[in-house]
């Protein structure tokens, strides 16, 4: 693609002077106007052709760095572009496209080139800085060049439709550690720490069997009991953590549906999981991901392995809101069977809601809830049948709702 008009306002201006000259000429009889005229429309065409001699590569190369960008972080982009040219090229302009996901400065001066005559292809490497503004996955180009003749006359812009694939993940916010509550929900890495001295194995009593050894009788429990009852040891349990990612749509508007970064609602729900993810992660947890049906998102994720993290933020890049709404099932997936923290990030949330889950309470060590429009009753009830809860706008500070929810177990949105 070129401009229409290939002339600049200078060589404009003298092709306008050459049609004068002409005009004047024919009209008066000055032979040295048409000459003059002549002379101008000749400087026009080689400047054209000199420009037409410059033959740049037919594609543009770019690479990223880092490869994944984050929302409001920035992003290194560097596009290298092959020139051949024989004659030595003067400065012209450049510019990127960039996508409604990305931000930033994405222009500036060409450089210019002396001559290869030898026709041997010089690289042109342009680098500029965006920031990642919406989450999703964006294409960056085509790249614009606009260069211009020594004599500043004529101009070609070269368009390369190329584009690259920029991937803009959630931003991973601290939280704060759960090691003052590891006593009651603890990780794997707190449990793997007290298995290398003593006390890693709580002892329990259970009835007495024939066969048991007389020395394991223990006396103060089965004075208790009325029953003879001898110790066992029970080796500690490692229980897990879950994070559920209610991505019904009805939770939050239609464009969590078929737009990532749309919805302001959706997008705070997905910060507060894999924020949370990386928390758990972090803290040794074995963490499941799953969508309030039981899906699961992701594969399980080892406790201390912050890699896979990593994988879940590229992951979730692209993650986008559902149609079907299955959060008044979730107590079903939990029924019989006990866990470590589990954590609900959901959208609008009532009454009639906090009484659907209220059964999950019963199953987890840390039920904790995060909902982006909870009505203020809501949250009262959650609070009410044991729930951890915290209302969470795109606007508020995720990191102390955590803290606050997780420590005192309020329902505060924090700004």
């Amino acid at each position: 693609m070129r401009r229409l008009w290939p002339f600049t306002p200078r060589g404009t201006g003298a092709l306008v002077l050459a049609v004068v000259c002409f005009v004047v000429a024919n009209e008066v009889g000055v032979v040295e106007l048409l000459y003059f005229g002549m002379l101008l429309i000749g400087v026009l065409v080689a400047s054209l052709v000199s420009l037409h001699l410059v033959r740049r590569s037919d594609r543009v190369t770019r690479s990223l760095s880092p490869d994944v960008g984050t929302v409001g972080r920035p992003t290194t982009v560097i596009a290298q572009i092959g020139v051949r040219s024989p004659l030595p090229t003067a400065p012209g302009r450049w510019e990127d496209t960039l996508p409604k996901g990305v931000r930033g400065g994405a222009g500036g001066t060409f450089p210019a080139r002396g001559s290869g005559l030898s026709g041997a292809e010089r690289t042109v490497e342009l680098e500029y800085t965006v920031t990642g503004v919406r989450r999703g996955i964006h294409s960056i180009g085509p790249l614009s060049v606009t260069s211009t003749d020594p004599f500043g006359l004529a101009r070609r812009r070269t368009v390369f439709t190329d584009d690259t694939r920029i991937t803009i993940a959630p931003a991973i916010l601290e939280l704060s550690a759960l090691t003052n509550l590891l006593g009651d929900a603890g990780g794997t890495l707190h449990t793997q720490n007290n298995q290398l001295g003593q006390g890693a194995d709580n002892l329990v009593a259970r009835p007495y069997v024939p066969g048991d050894s007389m020395r394991r009788i223990h006396w103060r429990a089965s004075a208790h009991r009325g029953d003879l009852m001898v110790r066992q040891e029970e080796q500690e349990s490692t229980p897990d953590a879950v994070v559920v990612l209610d991505r019904g749509v009805l939770r939050y508007t239609a464009e969590a549906m078929t737009s990532t970064g749309a919805d302001p609602g959706f997008e705070a729900a997905v910060t507060v999981a894999i924020s949370v993810i990386s928390r758990l992660v972090h803290d040794g947890y074995a963490t499941d991901v799953v969508d309030s049906d039981g899906t699961p998102l992701v594969d399980r994720l080892d406790g201390g392995d912050m890699t896979e993290v990593e994988d879940v933020r590229t992951l979730f890049a692209n993650v986008m809101a559902r149609r079907d709404d299955h959060l008044h099932h979730l107590p079903k997936l939990f029924a019989g069977t006990m866990t470590g923290p589990v954590v609900l990030i959901t959208g609008r949330f009532d009454k009639a809601d906090a009484d659907a889950i209220a059964p999950v309470v019963h199953h987890s060590s840390l039920p904790i809830l995060f909902a982006v429009s909870p009505t203020p009753e809501a949250l009262d009830r959650a609070l009410d049948v044991g729930w951890h809860a915290a209302s969470i706008d795109p606007d508020a500070d995720i990191a102390h709702a955590w803290t606050g929810a997780v420590e005192r177990g309020v329902s505060r949105a924090y700004r």
